[in-house]
């Protein structure tokens, strides 16, 4: 018999993962989410950062996609996962603010930084939607793996 899931909602610089059945939900702009499944023992997690790297000072948050993803790992290991059972999905990145230059690149940087970083630390990617100019909301089923992804329309916003 299926079990309801349990709703989470993900917040920026935060990291979710549960043995128990949940949909963790997160809205995405120029930020990314990784998130892992341990195909063996059918559970997952997943983090929301929203810069690409630590530089070393001040505090070592989740908020920093070379943090967040390492800590991430650590959480799926700590509840039993071996890290040759874990794959990832990938997710945001987007270019969203219309700035006028490319100077900055934050989303492409982080995108690039999750996929380098689990590279590194050897997990597999195994789909991604990453980059491009749209918002996207995710939903992340953490028994079954399974993302579902709707993306965001820009609105312009008339004084009305």
């Amino acid at each position: 018999m299926l079990q309801n899931p349990k709703p989470y909602y993900l917040y920026p610089a935060s990291i979710f993962a549960s043995r128990e059945l949940y949909h963790i939900t997160t809205l995405l702009g120029s930020c990314v989410a990784v998130c892992l499944y341990d195909r063996r023992q059918q559970f997952g997690g997943m983090n929301h950062f929203m810069l690409p790297l630590w530089n070393g000072v001040g505090l070592a948050s989740p908020k920093y996609g070379n943090i967040a993803i390492s800590q991430l790992i650590q959480k799926m290991e700590s509840l039993g996962s071996n890290r040759d059972d874990l794959v990832a999905k990938v997710f945001g990145g987007a270019s969203v603010l219309d700035v006028g230059t490319d100077l900055f690149n934050v989303g492409e940087r982080n995108a690039d930084q999750a996929i380098t970083g689990l590279n590194t630390l050897m997990v597999r990617i195994v789909a991604s939607s990453v980059k491009g100019d749209k918002a996207r909301k995710i939903i992340f089923n953490t028994f079954t793996g399974e993302v579902r992804q709707k993306y965001i329309e820009k609105r312009i916003l008339s004084n009305r």
